[in-house]
Formats: structure tokens, sequence, C-alpha cells
């Protein structure tokens, strides 16, 4: 159901009508049963990954809190018994079982992920489709990536300590397939979501209207802007682009991507704003980003974070970084010491590279921004003994060219993708 679609309209009409008539009490399930209503009509056949995501989230995280509990009951009962050896090592064999079932879970979830993102690349697609095993030729499931994410990310909290796992099974569910979320995101993290997703809400005239203020403000990107550049970005493709045309092709696309993306973020925080439901923002005027470091912390920001939060600090502060480190700083001095971060980054950005799309010029786009903010980083205090010479930073002529430059560089990389 696509959300500039008279459908999406009625819909949302009806959910807002029935999650305040109905009692509060049950203003979550209405939630869950709306989700499968808005994700059936992507497809019956895409039914079983979501189901399949949230069923071994459920199983693993109540598993994994379980045995947290246990074993903290367990030592709070034997505190005066167990020398402090024999505590430290029943954490550890608490820590190993949820391991164990916390990696399957991750591997298996993500595996279906790129795998299905792999069928949609050449040749794998054409191999699988000569088979009679249809269901491997679908493709990407709709919202697979970002229920994906955000399902793997509440695992991992979980498997962490730092969230208690849901006990019911279809509040697990909810979280999972939340219906404004599915199409294009953002990402939440479970402690984002989780006060105001299974809270009782009342009707609040000022929210609904705010709410219904930004889904306008989304439509007016997607269908006015977006769908009328796309137009002349099309005819602009299909013909021999060279020159001033192309460069009038590549600054097109940029701004069609952008009212399109954020014209659907728009639309998926103000019909979740209107039931009472809080989404984190995820773009924050990026055009106006003085380099791509900036804008990077402007644009797709809950994918972003995602990586940061699991990827990007779990691998640098890692037992076999922190060694590495210590050993490279040893041979090569201080740019060894930061070999974590370019490792942590490489990986951030070959994982943002991949969930945009299984191909080469993918991965290309997402190498190409970790290189030049890697040596940007690594060049800041020159840049720092630039400014200070030239008294440039700050002035509002050269933060005018630092947004251009910033525009135009993210344009033309983009055009790798």
């Amino acid at each position: 159901m696509a959300f500039t679609s008279l459908n999406f309209i009625l819909f949302s009409a009806v959910l807002i009508l029935l999650y305040y008539v109905l009692p509060k009490k049950i203003q979550w399930v209405v939630l869950l049963v709306a989700s499968y209503v808005f994700y059936l009509f992507a497809g019956i056949r895409y039914l079983a990954f979501i189901i399949f995501t949230t069923v071994t989230t459920y199983l693993v995280t109540v598993y994994m809190d379980s045995n947290n509990r246990k074993r903290d009951e367990y030592l709070a009962a034997h505190k005066q018994e167990m020398s402090k050896e024999e505590k430290k090592a029943f954490k550890q064999s608490v820590k190993v079982r949820n391991r164990v079932w916390f990696v399957v879970c991750i591997v298996v979830n993500f595996g279906i992920l790129f795998f299905c993102k792999a069928l949609l690349v050449e040749p794998l697609r054409s191999i699988f489709t000569g088979t009679r095993i249809s269901f491997l030729t679908l493709g990407l499931p709709m919202g697979m990536s970002f229920y994906m994410f955000q399902s793997m990310g509440y695992v991992i909290d979980v498997y962490r300590g730092k969230a208690q796992a849901l006990r019911n099974p279809f509040k697990t569910a909810l979280f999972t397939a939340f219906f404004p979320q599915l199409v294009q995101g953002p990402i939440s993290k479970f402690e984002q979501l989780k006060d105001s997703l299974f809270a009782e809400h009342k009707f609040d005239r000022t929210q609904v209207a705010f709410g219904l203020e930004r889904m306008l403000w989304g439509f007016f990107k997607k269908m006015v802007i977006a769908d009328r550049i796309a137009v002349a970005v099309g005819a602009l493709s299909g013909m021999e682009s060279r020159g001033f045309a192309y460069f009038v092709t590549v600054l097109f696309y940029a701004i069609q991507l952008y009212a399109d993306f954020s014209g659907g973020i728009d639309i998926a925080i103000g019909i979740a704003q209107t039931l009472g439901i809080t989404l984190p923002e995820n773009f924050i005027r990026p055009f106006f980003s003085t380099n791509i470091a900036d804008y990077w912390r402007r644009w797709h920001i809950s994918l972003n974070e995602w990586m940061k939060s699991y990827i990007f600090y779990p691998i640098t502060v890692s037992g076999p970084m922190l060694k590495l480190s210590v050993n490279a700083r040893k041979k090569i001095g201080k740019l060894g010491a930061r070999l974590p971060i370019y490792v942590g980054s490489v990986l951030c950005w070959l994982g943002t590279g991949v969930w945009h799309g299984f191909t080469w010029n993918f991965i290309v786009w997402g190498m190409i921004n970790c290189v030049i903010i890697v040596i940007s980083e690594e060049l800041a205090p020159l840049y720092e003994k630039f400014h200070n010479k030239t008294h440039l930073k700050g002035r509002k002529g050269y933060t005018v060219f630092e947004i251009i430059r910033t525009f135009l560089r993210m344009s033309f990389i983009r055009a790798t993708d």
C-alpha cells in the first residue's frame, strides 16, 4: 500500500477513528491488526518472512532474558556461599548459553535478508528462477531491511542486558511490524519506541493536527516535488547526457531522492504522531551540511545510529581490536592506535553499501564515503591550522561555500550508486 495512494488515506482515517473510539487498553492490539492488514496489501506470500523474524526474535529474547533473571536470582540467593571466581564462572556460563542462541538468531535472520537482496541481482536471480522453489525468487519482501534491523537491534540490546524482553509475543509482533516504518523507516531502537508504542493514548487535538500537517508536508514533497522532478530526471537519463546536462541530471536526482525519501519519513512520523506515538527523526536539513561527516549525521540518521551502535562501537572496543591497536602502535606509532577506528569505519560503510543494494556500485559508493570521512578526520588538525590562519571558519560566505561544496560532492558520489 503506497503512502500516496487513496487506499492509504482511507486506511489512516479508519485507523485513527477506531484507535480513539475503542477502549484504550486495546489500542496496541488495534495497531497490530492494522500493521498486518497494511502488510498484507503487499501480498500474503511475504507474510512468512516477517512472522519468522517475529517468532525468532521473541523466542531468543525471552530465552536470554529468562537466563539473565535466573542468574541474578541465583547469585542473590547464594552470594555468601560463592567465591568471586565461582560467581564469575557462573556468569560466563550463562553468557555462553545466551551467546549461542543470540548468534544463531542474528546469522539466520541477516542471512535471509542478504539472500533476498542477492536474488535482486543477476546471475543469482536467473539461477533460482529456473527452480521450482518459487518463494526463493520473490526478491526482497516489503520492509525487510527496516524491520530486520529494528528487530535485530532489539535482540542485541536484550543480549547486552540493556533491555528487558517483551513477554507478550503479540507485542513483539507489533514492535517488529509497526506499519509506518515498513516502507521507508525510520529504524527505531527499542528504548525509543517502547514507551509510546504500548502506552494508552487519549485523543489530543493538537498532536493529531500536527501529525496531519506533517503528513501533508510529506505528500507535498513526494507528489509535487519528487514526482515532478522524476519526469525531468527520467528524460535526461534517457539520453546521452554530457557536460551541463549531466550536471543538471545529477543535481535533480539528488533533490528527487531527498524529497521522495524525506517525504515518506514525514508521512510515517506524521501518522504515528496522530496516534500519540513518537518516531525518531531521520533527516535534519542534510543539504545544509558543511562536510560529508556532518551530512551523514543529518541524512538517514536512524540507519547511521544503528551502524554506530551495533557495528562501529562494538568493533572498535572489542578485545581483538584493542590488542591490534596496542601492537600496531608499537610498530607504526599513533596511526596504529587508530586502526580499530579504520576497521570499524570500513565495516560500517561496507554494511551500509550492502544495505542499499547487493551490487558493486553500492559497495563502491559506501567505500567512497568511508575514505573521504576517514581522510577528513585524519587531516582535521591541518584544517584547523588553516582556519586559524585564514579566519574563514564561521564567516557566512565561507559557510555557504562549504554547504555548496558538500552538496555537490554528495550529489556526484550518489551518481555512482
